[in-house]
């Protein structure tokens, strides 16, 4: 019983660090550009099918997909924020909201249309399959794999986020953007940088997640309200915030399913109630 404890426990870190490392860009679109993006799905499902088309038509190694799946949903969200999002900055929410929903739409159809709808398969690795002992229980190697990448990727972005000049220039950006241009900061060429970094993680969400979490069309529709959630409980605008919010619903989501399969997809829902009244600005606010 302690061993499947464990197991579940492990698992759940492992799948709530796979939504916080694609979460965590629309915390930083949502909470810190203002901007509610409900398309960042469809560039987490972009860097699944990078991923996909690598690894099947040009045989690269998996390993070697990630940072291009990475760099190409980066370039596509600059080129989206450059062409049409940057035109929906000072819009209502509501407009913000049509306006990404029918991006889904669009990326589920071209999506559909190009590779079909059925589920694309992934293959890992010898060394990334099967199962590794670690302090003499059995895990999956892939799932541990995850938390060593979101760890490494969560460090890195608090040292940006906090600890740099273009760090400093977000947050001053977003604080007051007219004192920002004052002091001589290109307040367009950040938004455009942090909406870039932002897909660009997503992609590379997409690219990891597809063991885990699958790789079809309807992908960003299929998993919007859990990225929404993480953000929302977690608190936008922070690493922190989505990173608690993300372990917290990782582990309550695959425990539910594992020990009450009848209600298990309803368990996060709930605790996400529980949450928000304790928590209505997050866990973790940011701060100006």
């Amino acid at each position: 019983m302690l061993g499947n404890f464990i197991g579940v426990l492990f698992d759940g870190i492992a799948y709530g660090s796979l939504l916080f490392l694609i979460s965590v860009g629309l915390s930083v679109t949502m909470g810190l550009m203002n901007f509610i993006n409900l398309a960042h799905g469809a560039f987490a499902m972009l860097g699944g099918y990078v991923c996909v088309m690598l690894l099947s038509q040009l045989g690269l190694p998996f390993l070697a997909t990630l940072p291009l799946a990475f760099l190409i949903s980066a370039l596509v969200g600059l080129l989206l924020e450059r062409t049409l999002y940057r035109r929906l900055y000072k819009a209502s929410h509501l407009d913000q909201v049509l306006f990404s929903i029918g991006l889904t739409f669009m990326a589920v159809a071209g999506a559909t249309y190009f590779f079909g709808p059925t589920q694309q398969p992934v293959v890992l690795p010898d060394w990334l399959r099967g199962q590794v002992s670690l302090f003499g229980m059995d895990v999956g190697a892939y799932r541990l794999f995850l938390i060593g990448v979101v760890v490494v990727i969560t460090l890195a972005l608090g040292l940006l986020i906090e600890r740099t000049r273009f760090g400093a220039q977000i947050r001053c950006s977003v604080d007051n953007q007219t004192a920002a241009a004052g002091l001589g900061i290109n307040v367009s060429r950040v938004f455009s940088l942090t909406f870039a970094l932002g897909s660009g993680l997503a992609g590379l969400g997409g690219g990891l997640g597809i063991d885990v979490l699958g790789l079809d069309p309807t992908f960003p529709m299929k998993y919007m309200v859990y990225f929404l959630l993480v953000v929302a409980v977690g608190g936008a605008g922070t690493i922190k915030g989505p990173l608690v919010a993300a372990l917290i619903l990782g582990v309550f989501d695959v425990a539910g399913k594992y020990y009450v399969p009848q209600l298990g997809a309803f368990v996060i829902y709930g605790l996400m109630v529980v949450l928000l009244i304790v928590f209505p600005a997050g866990l973790i606010r940011r701060k100006a």
